[in-house]
């Protein structure tokens, strides 16, 4: 199954076709490497009957995201992968077919791993790494008072098709644009035209993968600072925003849902219009949703009166 389906995807010299124990990789000189790692589980980050290839990208892109808000480039990954006793044939060869639109995609080669039987349904753990100009990489604990809070893309459209998915949200007023929210859960798009600008503008970074107030929260908490976010800046979507206007329990999930995979960063004011030149080249949108304050507190959400929104909880709880 290895030599059939995994080694095609084992491009790079240092994976030795994956018949060896380890791989072997040198980052480039002036480099330093960036490591992240994502799991995700049958019934927990997808639905077991989703197609294979579709598995596979949402596994390989969860983790180019991390890299991309790290301001890293990808260069290969390690792939982990538990197989329930009923896999097939055709389901290997859709998994690997996947992976390798998206290696030719990303420009990643598949490194080594390791397969195994799984008595509990489909899991699956990436490795990817990258790399980043020396001493470059930018982490979540760098917000400063005063820092605006950009994110990219359109917030919430995941969240909203997972719940189109389970039933729990009308989706008649969404319409065809159902569709599009239903892919994005299944689909993430990792913003890796944004690692340089993030690199050269942002003082804090971090892709939104747990829910838009609980990653920010992330940044605050490691910073040692506080934020205020504008609830009528967040981007929608147009079946996003269709859906927030009927159901009030919408926007509750635009805020704290997660599996958005859209990169939020901090940045002076000074070194936004340089950033949003750097996107529109990269052909990826970013919005301004508020701005970083002194404080501990938990980030604020407030409405056009200047009203803090209750939350009952601030993301997903892995739990």
């Amino acid at each position: 199954m290895i030599a059939r389906y995994l080694r095609p995807l084992a491009e790079d010299p240092g994976a030795f076709g994956l018949t060896d124990d380890a791989a072997l990789m040198r980052p480039e000189p002036g480099f330093d490497l960036v490591l992240t790692k994502d799991m995700v589980a049958a019934g927990v980050h997808f639905f077991p009957d989703d197609p294979p290839e579709s598995i596979a990208r949402k596994a390989l892109r969860v983790n180019l995201s991390d890299l991309a808000a790290k301001g890293a480039n990808p260069v290969g990954y390690l792939l982990g992968l538990a197989l329930p006793a009923d896999w097939t044939e055709d389901w290997m060869a859709g998994f690997s077919a996947g992976l390798g639109d998206d290696q030719q995609r990303y420009g990643i080669p598949l490194l080594g791993g390791d397969t195994v039987k799984s008595p509990d349904g489909l899991m699956l753990s990436i490795t990817a790494l990258g790399q980043v100009p020396a001493g470059r990489i930018v982490r979540r604990s760098g917000a400063e008072v005063g820092d605006l809070i950009v994110v990219s893309g359109t917030i919430g459209d995941a969240a909203l098709g997972l719940r189109l998915r389970l039933g729990t949200l009308d989706g008649a007023a969404a319409g065809e644009g159902a569709s599009h929210l239903l892919d994005r859960y299944l689909h993430p798009q990792p913003r890796l035209g944004l690692a340089e600008a993030v690199r050269d503008h942002a003082h804090a970074s971090l892709d939104i993968s747990d829910g838009l107030i609980g990653d920010l929260s992330h940044v605050t908490r490691t910073s040692g600072v506080s934020a205020v976010v504008e609830a009528a800046r967040i981007p929608l979507s147009q079946p996003a925003r269709a859906l927030v206007e009927r159901d009030l329990t919408a926007f509750a999930s635009v805020l704290t849902g997660g599996d958005d995979y859209e990169v939020l960063t901090t940045m002076p004011e000074a070194r936004l219009a340089a950033y949003e030149a750097a996107a529109a080249r990269a052909g990826i949108p970013v919005t301004v949703i508020g701005r970083i304050v002194a404080g501990e507190g938990a980030p604020a959400v407030i409405n056009d009166r200047g009203e803090r929104i209750a939350l009952d909880r601030a993301s997903h709880d892995h739990f």
